[in-house]
């Protein structure tokens, strides 16, 4: 009787005495035989979701919703590949899908365009804009100097 109590308790990391995990049963024959019969008659959505896409179909109709059951239409595709193929469009290609989330204005086009032909300055609607960023200095040219005096100016601003 000791040792049957003795056996049954579990220490604080979960682990029954006595060796093996708790809860690492696998159900019975009959369970299992439940189980197949319910996902052949009532699937849940993620194993219609699972079987539309290792059948390799872009969408399916779930038949688990009671108001809508077989109405609507669910893509299989999963948040990660959707956000992924729209890292992999261009501006042009997300503006004829609809998504206004990334692409540039007027501004910021001639702002891009400007800075990368290397000007300083640029003008959008009758206004002058520089290409600096914000936070960025501009570049001073050090006028050529000789001689020891220019190694100690050189020095001393740190060019």
């Amino acid at each position: 009787m000791a040792n049957n109590l003795y056996n049954k308790q579990v220490s604080p990391k979960g682990y029954k005495r006595g060796g093996g995990v708790t809860g690492e049963k696998k159900p019975g024959k009959i369970k299992s035989l439940i189980g197949k019969v319910r996902k052949k008659i009532a699937p849940t959505f993620g194993e219609q979701f699972g079987k539309a896409k290792k059948e390799g179909k872009k969408t399916f109709k779930s038949t688990r919703d009671d108001k809508t059951k077989g109405k609507l239409e669910y893509s299989t595709k999963t948040a990660a590949e959707v956000k992924a193929a729209k890292k992999r469009m261009s501006d042009r290609e997300r503006a004829r899908v609809g998504d206004k989330s990334k692409q540039l204005s007027e501004k910021g086009a001639a702002f891009k365009l400007a800075r990368k032909s290397g000007k300083k300055t640029f003008t959008h609607k009758g206004k002058k804009f520089s290409t600096l960023l914000k936070g960025e200095k501009p570049n001073k040219i050090m006028p050529e100097l000789s001689g020891k005096t220019s190694k100690k100016i050189k020095k001393f601003i740190g060019a």
